[in-house]
């Protein structure tokens, strides 16, 4: 049987609602309870679900429906769970008035009010009344952020559009998360700060590649949200070529990673090509397509959640690194290995990276020699006839190390540091000889980058975290990898592309929301020091559309 009864005039968040159906439906007496605002959506969903009441008909949306299931007659239920639902709905207002003191307003311009330099608009109320609450955000200057779903793709579109055309940006519908600045917005985690902005068209691929990025030891600049739609054939990627220009424009974003749920083809091209017109490295996952090549310029392709924030993260650190050392543009990269495998890889990444062949005869060990890069495997028989492996005896590789004191042209020295048994006592300190006097000979003004790996454990006989402060203590860098190495030793010697200019998003600068609908969202914001406004928003005329329309009219 189905009871039922109507509270007038009592408007509640729907998580506030689900939250109070979930505890009523604990009673023993019921079988479950659907407490839920009076929307038409709510009505059909309620008809849907076999919870539908005759009396529900006048429910406005600004009623609460009650809808109480038994399995069989009990003539006074209605009222018991009316007094139960008073006690919640009553503890909902205590905990309201003995919080965090959080502003809260029941008007638009006394939100405006109460936040003058408001920016951002989050919104989570009923789909249905969504796209009304956004345009009069956009209108009044502020970026939005749409938490609702069930919003017309019509609506999307027409309220991007708007965005893009005034400079401001609409993340959503059904954007789940995003992070701003370090406030979190709806569904968001906690953060480090780094060097890594990140964009996505899906809410728990942002929260998994952060977490990633996290877990990896780097940190996060921004994560802007875009709703699942907006690469849709509809929607065009609106939002999220207005993302991929905020973020190029911020100086702290050294990277860029961009998630999204499967794409439209054509919408996947144009934002590739944006991409490709930031002057950034960019680490791009379309979930559902697999990539043909690894990278496209500086737009690099990944087919896993797990690999775009390995990516993001390699790449953040080789710009960091980068941005410490000496400008060595347009000079060549020598690399001098004693691991014949690992001169070998790192030549397959170097020709990759400048577009060339490895050496396919490796007379003498060269493995590459293109563009006047040259990469040597010093184990080869050339070099160990007569005399002792470079790795248990360095000095054949010192000796070719110092000759690049005579050798200008070279800015960039590439090496391996190999340890364990049979190996040289201390390479480290080999190397560190060798490369202190092309310094002193070259002087200041004709420097030299050093970049090193490290192949052995800690347990070796000569450490590895022992060997590594040797080399950083010399003024050599110390790479995890050989594609980190590699990638490192050509950002240095290439000249950084023009960067378009985009003006900076002051949102960006630190977010003042006007929060519309769950309240919890706006409590979260304010426990991080983030400056924001609860609007305790309800349907204009107890949401009768004509009605609205003409009071917006007469406004």
């Amino acid at each position: 049987m189905i009871y039922a009864s109507v509270k007038k005039g009592s408007f509640q968040d729907s998580v506030s609602l689900m939250l109070i159906s979930r505890k009523l439906s604990e009673s023993t007496q019921v079988d479950e309870v659907s407490v839920m605002m009076g929307t038409p959506a709510n009505k059909s969903l309620l008809e849907t679900t076999g919870f539908w009441h005759e009396s529900f008909s006048s429910a406005t949306p600004n009623d609460i429906c009650v809808a109480i299931r038994t399995h069989e007659e009990i003539p006074d239920i209605a009222q018991l769970i009316g007094r139960q639902l008073e006690i919640e709905l009553s503890a909902i207002a205590q905990g309201q008035a003995s919080g965090q003191h959080l502003q809260k307003v029941r008007r638009w311009d006394s939100a405006q009010q109460k936040l003058p330099d408001a920016n951002l608009l989050l919104i989570s109320v009923a789909g249905e009344y969504a796209n009304d609450l956004a345009r009069q955000g956009l209108e009044n200057g502020k970026n939005v952020m749409l938490f609702s779903d069930n919003v017309p793709v019509e609506q999307e579109l027409a309220l991007k559009q708007t965005a893009r055309e005034k400079g401001l940006l609409v993340m959503g519908p059904d954007c789940g998360t995003a992070m701003v600045a370090g406030a979190p917005l709806a569904f968001a985690n906690v953060l480090p700060k780094g060097s890594i902005g990140v964009i996505g068209a899906s809410g728990t691929g942002i929260q998994e590649l952060t977490s990633q990025i996290a877990l990896l030891g780097h940190g996060v600049t921004h994560a802007l949200g875009l709703g699942g739609r907006d690469l849709s054939e509809a929607i065009g990627g609106i939002s999220a070529l207005s993302a991929l220009e905020i973020l190029a424009g911020d100086d702290q974003s050294k990277v860029l990673a961009f998630v999204s749920k499967p794409p439209a083809e054509s919408v996947r091209k144009r934002v590739i090509t944006a991409m490709q017109a930031v002057a950034k490295p960019v680490v791009a996952l379309f979930l559902g397509t697999k990539p043909e090549q690894k990278h496209e310029g500086n737009v690099w392709l990944a087919s896993s959640l797990a690999e775009a924030a390995h990516l993001a993260v390699m790449l953040a650190s080789v710009e960091e690194i980068a941005a410490a050392q000496p400008s060595v543009i347009g000079k060549k990269i020598l690399g001098l290995y004693a691991g014949g495998t690992l001169a070998a890889e790192a030549a397959m990444l170097l020709a990759e990276q400048i577009n060339a062949k490895t050496d396919s005869k490796h007379d003498r060990g060269i493995m590459l020699h293109a563009q006047g890069h040259t990469l040597i495997d010093l184990g080869d028989d050339a070099y160990t006839v007569g005399r002792p492996h470079p790795m248990i005896d360095p000095t054949s590789r010192s000796l070719e190390i110092q000759k690049i004191a005579h050798q200008p042209d070279i800015g960039v020295l590439l090496v391996d540091v190999v340890l364990g048994y049979g190996a040289c006592a201390d390479p480290a300190t080999a190397v560190l000889e060798a490369v202190n006097k092309v310094r002193t000979a070259r002087g200041a003004e004709n420097p030299l980058v050093v970049i090193a790996t490290v192949t052995g454990t800690q347990q070796d006989p000569q450490p590895r975290a022992e060997q590594i402060d040797t080399l950083i203590n010399g003024d050599i860098v110390v790479m995890n990898t050989l594609q980190e190495a590699v990638l490192l030793a050509h950002h240095l010697i290439v000249r950084a592309p023009e960067t378009p200019h985009y003006s900076r998003n002051p949102l960006l600068d630190g977010v003042k929301v006007i929060n519309a609908g769950l309240r919890s969202f706006a409590q979260d914001l304010q426990s991080t020091g983030c400056p924001v406004v609860h609007y305790q928003w309800a349907p204009i005329a107890g949401g009768n559309a004509h009605l609205a329309s003409l009071l917006k009219q007469l406004n």
